[in-house]
Order: C-alpha cells, then structure tokens, then sequence
C-alpha cells in the first residue's frame, strides 16, 4: 500500500550518526569480561540492542554481540530476565 521513504525523516534534517564508543577509545576487542561495559548493549528484558540504537560501527557491533553470548555462556550475563 504504502510506498517506503529513503532520505531523511519526516522533520527534514538529516539524523547525526554518534561516534562508535569503541572506535572513539581505541579499543582492539570487546571483552567479554567487561560485563558493565556490555550491559549497555543489552535492552532491560536481556535482547541486544540493534546498531542504529547502541551506535556502533558494523565491526564493533558484531565483537559486542559474540562478546554479549560468551558472557552469557560464563553466567556473566544473563538470557532472559524475568518475565
């Protein structure tokens, strides 16, 4: 029905990419030891957050991702929280 839109949204400016957190502190790899770190990629209910909302480059996002299961793996993390 609807056609989809590509360009900016409906406001008419252009939405500003914030840094890669990783990038900006020159990270070499995401550790999955570093639970407090990743803890902001994973939503309240325990799902990793997407890329457009943890703003993380392709490459970091998916070392955070890897980083996030392992961690779930060694109980770092966990799966599901409460329902």
């Amino acid at each position: 029905m609807g056609k989809r839109r590509s360009g900016p949204p409906r406001g008419g400016r252009p939405v500003k990419s914030k840094p890669c957190v990783f990038c900006k502190e020159d990270v070499a790899y995401v550790d999955y030891k570093d639970y407090n770190v990743l803890r902001r990629f994973v939503s309240d209910r325990g799902k990793i957050r997407a890329r457009r909302v943890t703003g993380l480059c392709p490459q970091h996002q998916r070392e955070a991702a890897t980083s996030i299961k392992r961690a779930r793996e060694m109980a770092l993390l966990p799966y599901v929280v409460g329902r």
